[in-house]
């Protein structure tokens, strides 16, 4: 259903940091790379980070990036903090979402909330 997702961010470089840290852990690479734009995927351009002329706005929702497993979900949340994100959600079982729903949240540069998940529904 989605061609791809777009974030707008108020620092590109400081955001692929943090982008590039979450991707690496979940095989996911840059595709595409301009001076005011940044696209990751495995094959396509799917998620992208854009730098325009006004400030991102917190507190949109949120976009949930799948894990190959638990430990994705585990090394892309300790590479997100340590690329300057901020914990929103600690790695760990969300029953409230199904019985095998695993999931992290992260706050991007940006305030943006992230989520990584493995399992399903």
């Amino acid at each position: 259903m989605l061609d791809h997702i777009g974030l707008e961010v108020s620092d590109l470089a400081r955001s692929a940091r943090f982008y590039d840290a979450l991707f690496s852990r979940l095989g996911v690479r840059r595709i595409h790379e301009s001076q005011a734009a940044i696209a990751y995927g495995s094959h396509e351009p799917r998620f992208w980070i854009v730098q325009r002329d006004r400030a991102p706005g917190p507190g949109f929702g949120h976009v949930a990036i799948r894990a190959a497993g638990r430990v994705a979900v585990d090394a892309a949340h300790a590479a997100a903090l340590g690329a300057g994100g901020q914990d929103d959600g600690a790695p760990g079982l969300r029953p409230q979402y199904g019985p095998r729903y695993y999931a992290a949240y992260v706050l991007d540069p940006d305030g943006l909330r992230i989520e990584v998940v493995a399992g399903g529904h």
